[in-house]
């Protein structure tokens, strides 16, 4: 028997299931979990159409947004904005 390799990309096929994934990785509350599931989320939607739209290379984004990515700040900005994500930021009072 011949397994496949898990894709959560191949699951994300609507707004409101990468909405999801992407609040779920946000409240690990770290980095390298967020960078991988915007990477998916592209995946999902086409990281050819992804690169284009950030006038970014293919494999530089498929880097950066991998577990052990670390993209810069300018990069994370035109992901978010190629993927049509908004962060909202929320002031919560300091313990």
């Amino acid at each position: 028997m011949e397994l496949k390799k898990w894709d959560a990309a191949e699951y994300l096929d609507t707004p409101e299931a990468q909405q999801e994934y992407l609040l779920a990785a946000m409240e690990e509350n770290d980095p390298a979990s967020l960078c991988e599931a915007l990477g998916t989320i592209a995946r999902a939607r086409g990281m050819t159409d992804i690169a284009e739209a950030t006038g970014l290379n293919r494999q530089a984004l498929y880097k950066a947004f991998s577990s052990e990515g670390d993209p810069r700040a300018s990069t994370l900005w035109k992901m978010l904005d190629a993927l049509g994500i908004k962060l909202v930021p929320k002031i919560e009072k300091a313990s």
